[in-house]
């Protein structure tokens, strides 16, 4: 058997050398964005994860308030003398609640459009 000495010539070596150089480039860029992108999604999940229990615990103290007053007004038309009391008592019970869920509608908004409203990331 002759041994044979083949030898790559230097055109090839070059070009394998910037070939594997560039793609090396390439991947660490792509690595670099996937790291960007991962940060960034977990930024706004943690942001989201903070607003939807900021907005059930606002949802929660608006159902205690609610039923709270409900039972108020439960008492107080228990302890009505007379049809005239009962119904001044309603009335102002249904003013009250009106006023009331008009500004937890309005705080449930604002907290929503909190939510989803993006907030820049540095």
């Amino acid at each position: 058997m002759t041994n044979l000495n083949l030898e790559i010539p230097t055109e090839v070596r070059e070009f394998a050398e910037k070939t594997v150089d560039q793609a090396r480039k390439a991947f660490d860029s792509y690595v670099a964005a996937a790291q960007k992108a991962t940060a960034q999604s977990e930024a706004a999940a943690s942001t989201l994860a903070s607003s939807a229990k900021e907005l059930n615990a606002k949802a929660i103290t608006f159902a205690e308030t609610n039923v709270k007053a409900a039972f108020d007004l439960a008492d107080k038309l228990v302890k009505a003398k007379d049809p005239k009391e009962f119904l001044s008592i309603q009335s102002e019970y249904l003013k009250s609640q009106v006023a009331s869920v008009q500004e937890q509608a309005k705080a449930l908004g604002e907290a929503v459009k909190k939510a989803v409203t993006p907030t820049e990331t540095k």
